[in-house]
């Protein structure tokens, strides 16, 4: 058996580094333009999420209001019976009391007769613009 020398061609084995360099400023250029899009998009769907989690919980309110006779002092009086009432007929919301999308509880405070009922946006505070806005009632 005879082993024969096999020779390669010549030529290149890999890239440059000016290549790679290349490349990588490619890849950065196509982030900066595409990266604010996706996120003011998710800010968009966060802000969608807290106004449907919004209404959600009004409509639990209303419920607990028409079977109870007033609003529940906190919002887990519509997880927990908070009256001792045999007419409460909750748990009012499934899978218990949501926080808003930003990881915050929603702000509630009972009336007589209404409620307010709101997410205070990104930063957790009342006001604010864009992200940072509140959302609800």
């Amino acid at each position: 058996m005879k082993l024969t020398n096999m020779k390669t061609k010549p030529g290149p084995k890999g890239f440059t580094l000016i290549e790679l360099l290349v490349v990588l400023a490619i890849l950065g250029m196509l982030a900066a333009l595409v990266g604010p899009a996706i996120f003011s998009n998710l800010g968009k769907g966060q802000r969608a999420t807290a106004a449907s989690q919004v209404s959600n919980l009004e409509t639990a309110l209303d419920t607990y209001l028409l079977e109870i006779g007033r609003y529940p002092e906190t919002l887990e009086g519509l997880v927990e019976n908070d009256t001792g009432r045999d007419t409460w007929n909750g748990p009012y919301l499934r899978g218990g009391l949501p926080k808003d999308p930003w990881g915050n509880d929603y702000f509630y405070q009972p009336g007589d007769k209404d409620f307010v009922l709101m997410s205070y946006g990104k930063d957790g505070t009342p006001g604010g613009e864009d992200d940072d806005a509140d959302i609800g009632r």
